[in-house]
């Protein structure tokens, strides 16, 4: 017997059979209280009042508010139109920052639901089953690409990005017409000056990064010579597999995602001044899931950096680029102090390769490959005067 039709029968077999509220409990195995409540709900609301209702409780403590609600909703829309990540956990972290309650992210997901703001998926690979590779520390690999955009007149243009790969820094981004093998060198030599050399390098098997898979008779191309003069170590992803470097390819969907929602630029200084701004909002506003959702900024400085050594003299030596400074000398960490290193000032501006095991230094012309100074360090002293170099001894009379 349905519920609506129970309900009717108890109440008839009360009301115009005579049963007591007791005998009529007891024939149909409820209890007197709810028979007195049918009897209640049918004497307000006639035969309507018996039909079943929603055993759900009339209110939840727990329940999401509604100030929250909405907002989740104007979140999801706001970061969207902005070209950012717009899902649960990206708009749990604006919730914090807005000291609202932050629900869990799958009632941040099934608000959206709601919303009709999410279309379900279910062939979607689940990210439990990824494999995640990334270096150890900051500087530990630096992963590079170009890709391809274009100016408001249609103009194609090429931006080319230097990503940190343990903490997914943007090291470097800038736009050019073309991106060649000189302007790939320059860039790296930048980003090197502002941020130290890497350990090594991860890039495709583009010309402009190498010429090993591309039988090219002509040997190593000018990013090559100079990466394997500073002691990096040169990686490439295997052709046509483009997965190996999957976080500067994640990357530049982030970063097209991001321009499409803007208007074009009109000229590449314009292109180049919206770049800069993606990269702060990038690396300081926007924390990663990887990062146990820490922006990148924040995981780049969170460790000592990684960088390159050789093998020289049967001594581990770490390698380092740098520019002598108008003053003559260069400035370097060691002992946890900044030491200044002289150099010589009729050096200054030259573009040098610092080599250093323990104490002991060797400063080198990239240019010539002379060695221009050398120092054994002294913990007690700031300024570091250049080793003296004895002079030839003077011929005698033949």
């Amino acid at each position: 017997m349905a519920d609506a039709d129970k309900n009717r029968v108890i109440v008839l077999a009360v009301v115009e059979g005579g049963l007591s509220v007791a005998e009529a409990a007891q024939r149909f195995k409820v209890s007197r209280r709810w028979i007195y409540a049918l009897l209640t709900r049918y004497r307000a609301e006639g035969v309507a009042g018996l039909e079943p209702r929603s055993r759900a409780p009339r209110t939840s403590p727990q329940a999401t508010p509604a100030p929250v609600r909405a907002r989740i909703v104007e979140l999801r829309d706001a970061l969207t139109g902005e070209g950012l990540d717009a899902g649960a956990e990206s708009i749990a972290d604006r919730l914090a920052r807005e000291d609202l309650t932050v629900p869990a992210t799958s009632t941040i997901w099934r608000i959206l639901r709601e919303g009709e703001r999410v279309t379900a998926q279910p062939r979607k690979r689940p990210r439990s089953s990824w494999t995640r590779f990334e270096a150890a520390t900051p500087n530990g690999c630096w992963q590079s690409d170009m890709t391809h955009w274009h100016l408001a007149d249609a103009t194609e243009v090429e931006i080319i990005s230097w990503l940190d790969d343990h903490s997914r820094f943007l090291l470097h981004i800038s736009v050019h017409a073309v991106v060649t093998a000189p302007i790939v060198t320059t860039t790296f030599l930048t980003t090197a000056r502002e941020h130290g050399l890497p350990a090594s390098t991860l890039t495709d098997d583009g010309l402009i990064y190498t010429t090993r898979f591309a039988n090219y008779k002509g040997g190593p191309n000018h990013f090559e010579h100079v990466i394997a003069s500073l002691g990096v170590k040169q990686k490439n992803g295997h052709p046509g597999h483009p997965q190996t470097q999957g976080k500067i390819e994640r990357f530049h969907q982030t970063l097209k995602k991001w321009l499409a929602a803007r208007p074009d630029a009109d000229t590449i200084d314009a292109m180049q001044h919206v770049l800069h701004t993606f990269q702060h909002v990038y690396n300081h506003e926007r924390p990663h899931r990887s990062l146990a959702r820490r922006t990148p900024a924040e995981a780049y400085t969170a460790l000592p950096k990684d960088q390159p050594s050789i093998e020289l003299l049967e001594r581990h030596w770490r390698v380092r680029h740098d520019i002598v400074d108008p003053g003559g000398t260069i400035t370097v960490r060691w002992a946890g102090k900044l030491r200044h290193l002289g150099i010589g000032r009729a050096h200054r501006g030259t573009d040098i390769v610092l080599l250093m095991a323990g104490r002991d230094t060797l400063v080198i012309d990239r240019t010539t490959g002379e060695i221009i100074a050398e120092h054994h360090l002294d913990e007690t002293r700031d300024y570091q005067p250049k080793k003296h170099q004895r002079p030839l001894p003077k011929e005698g009379p033949l």
